[in-house]
């Protein structure tokens, strides 16, 4: 994993013309570019409401004022910052693949990040593997790319998967509620839905981003073979035949087809990636559609 650059000037050139937006209006605490449900004082106008003593008087409206000898203050829509959370799954199966997925899903992280700090969002970086682990506190600006990038450099896939700790903690540590895209293989045998729901829960706006390698959908193998468990060290000697291959190719889309399911049913957004998909073919295509990027 040594070769993995998230600086490549490529990568970032065709990331420069998007931006994380999200779908609904959420409060911040800085101004940014997100519009907000708190109302305040910006360029555009929301609602009037009675004027009271001692309310700014240059917002008075002073047609109405004439027209209806009211004193009614303007109100407009404030825009502030959106928080972004990205939650990176670090456990042994991500080392799975060539590419790793767990390189795959550290330079998506990276695009992200980028887009976020970049876009002024406040992001939010931490990973996880058996249970939340270390992260970055929240950041907001370009100058924090770096910080960003040598943070995920410096990770390295370890340990089994607890995605449901791991993510209900995560809620209950950033109470802020915002855009949380979390980047798993989601192939934890405790599932997914509690650690999802924990989530939303927090009215979280929730991103599944599914990364999987091309040979964990439709794996090239036959014969006997001696299958180990990356996370639990469990081994297993079978034979490979074409009539397994069928089966396996079922469970697993039917796996995947759930976690869509899943997603869709509770307004969450799924994206699957495969690791010989270009990163940033996703993040242009796939992304915007989801009108996380635009």
């Amino acid at each position: 994993m040594a070769d993995l650059n998230l600086r490549d000037p490529e990568f970032l050139r065709a990331l420069e013309r998007l931006k994380l937006v999200s779908k609904r209006a959420v409060s911040g605490a800085l101004k940014g570019e997100r519009r907000s449900t708190r109302r305040g004082v910006s360029i555009e106008f929301a609602d009037y409401r009675d004027y009271v003593p001692g309310d700014d008087l240059r917002y008075l409206d002073h047609n109405i004022y004439g027209r209806l000898d009211r004193l009614l203050i303007k109100l407009f829509v404030e825009e502030e910052d959106l928080r972004v959370y990205l939650l990176l799954d670090r456990s042994r199966s991500m080392a799975f693949g060539d590419p790793s997925k767990f390189d795959y899903a550290r330079r998506l992280t990276a695009a992200l990040a980028w887009l976020g700090l970049v876009g002024l969002d406040r992001v939010t970086v931490a990973s996880f593997g058996s249970g939340l682990e270390g992260g970055l506190p929240p950041l907001r600006g370009a100058g924090n790319v770096g910080r960003v990038f040598d943070f995920l450099t410096a990770l390295q896939p370890d340990g089994g998967t607890g995605l449901a700790a791991s993510l209900t903690r995560f809620g209950h540590e950033h109470p802020q509620p915002g855009l949380c895209v979390v980047v798993s293989d989601f192939l934890d045998p405790a599932g997914y839905q509690a650690g999802l729901r924990a989530l939303q829960a927090r009215r979280y706006e929730v991103v599944a981003l599914q990364v999987l390698a091309p040979d964990e959908l439709n794996p090239q193998v036959t014969g006997d073979l001696k299958l180990i468990d990356s996370e639990t060290g469990e081994a297993r000697e079978i034979t490979v035949s074409d009539s397994l291959l069928r089966r396996y190719r079922r469970s697993a889309a039917a796996w995947c087809d759930g976690l869509r399911q899943f997603c869709r049913g509770r307004g969450m957004a799924y994206v699957q990636a495969l690791t010989s998909d270009p990163v940033e073919a996703l993040v242009q295509t796939a992304l915007r559609r989801l009108g996380l990027v635009r």
